[in-house]
């Protein structure tokens, strides 16, 4: 039998007043307080019977300074999944997301953007995983000679971002057949992302016995080393790391430290966020649950977002575990619809999924 099955509505209603007190205040939690803002007619007595079946259950802990007690990262666990009442994002916050996320505007600006807003709103660190440039469709391409067997190739992408490859092909081509080939990769394949189209040409070059097999071939040569995924520069934009430096919670010089180093390693912490690519909606790390041991002491909150039914990639905030998640995670879910919503007026619907 689960914790949670094991709470009777009298032990359910004193826990979660037990953490929303410990949320707004950072203090151990009495059982007065609890009589006075639990609003149940029962003794303080009652009340401490109640707090020590569920320190019993590991969802409460008394610190040894205190009489009181605080929420363990299970105790938070068993909140957030069962008696959490979300707050609605407010009409000014929408409208600050709106404004500062617009359609149409740059890729790159947009997931800055993001992270800031995130970490403004909550007041603790926010981030974006960047999606591969390969996932975005392909709205122009041009091939220039640099010499016999380097082609400069120059991808313009449909929210207008550019990207100039340097391929090494393994023939050399005259600037005719490179002009032939772009103009029938522009004709026939504007729209689509990049894996798409090598793929294509692969089979149309398999396909055909024509005078267009030499146009195909030059394309499909090109493209093999053009159309490789690529380091877009940063995996992840991180915003807002020093605000954690005001927090009680995780003011510790060397926990501090260690999450600094976290943050500039970046590693592990994409690799969380890419396990939450496919996630349904809103996912929530607490404590040890990330598996990353710099990050024991917070609460990741996390959602991932897309375009054109395609995910494109995680966005979160990293804060304590003491954050008032009614108010957290409307802001995570938000962003990454109002982001989404951005970002889907320059991507084309005819993409495949990734």
């Amino acid at each position: 039998m689960t914790a949670e099955n094991q709470l009777d509505a009298r032990a359910r209603r004193l826990l979660r007043t037990l953490i929303g007190q410990y949320i707004r205040d950072g203090q151990p939690v009495g059982s007065r307080t609890l009589a006075r803002q639990s609003g149940l007619d029962v003794s303080p007595a009652t009340i401490r019977n109640v707090m020590a079946d569920l320190e019993e259950l590991g969802l409460v802990a008394a610190p040894h300074t205190s009489a009181g007690r605080v929420p363990t990262a299970q105790g938070y666990r068993l909140f957030v999944d069962s008696l959490l009442q979300m707050q609605p994002l407010g009409a000014p916050e929408l409208d600050q997301l709106q404004r500062q996320l617009p359609e149409g505007a740059g890729t790159q600006g947009l997931l800055s953007n993001a992270s800031e807003l995130l970490s403004a709103m909550t007041h603790f660190v926010g981030m974006v995983t960047v999606p591969r440039r390969e996932q975005f469709a392909l709205k122009h391409i041009d091939f220039v000679a640099l010499d016999p067997q380097r082609v400069l190739v120059i991808l313009v992408f449909h929210d207008n971002e550019v990207q100039n490859r340097i391929v090494t092909t393994r023939r050399g081509y005259t600037p005719s057949e490179l002009e032939q080939a772009a103009n029938y990769l522009n004709q026939h394949f504007v729209g689509r992302s990049l894996g798409n189209i090598h793929q294509e040409l692969l089979r149309e070059l398999k396909e055909t016995r024509s005078a267009m097999e030499r146009v195909l071939s030059a394309a499909v040569d090109v493209a093999e080393g053009a159309f490789q995924p690529v380091a877009d520069g940063d995996d992840m934009l991180v915003a807002g790391q020093t605000r954690l430096m005001s927090i009680q919670d995780l003011s510790d010089l060397d926990r501090l430290r260690e999450l600094f180093e976290a943050f500039s390693r970046k590693r592990e912490l994409i690799r969380l966020l890419d396990g939450c690519i496919h996630a349904e909606g809103v996912r929530l790390f607490i404590g040890e649950e990330s598996g990353l041991a710099p990050l024991d002491g917070c609460s990741i909150v996390t959602a991932p977002y897309g375009a054109d039914g395609r995910v494109l990639g995680v966005l979160g905030v990293i804060g304590p575990t003491r954050m008032a998640y009614d108010r957290v995670i409307p802001v995570v879910r938000a962003t990454a619809d109002v982001l989404g919503a951005a970002l889907g007026g320059p991507l084309n619907s005819r993409q495949t999924a990734q």
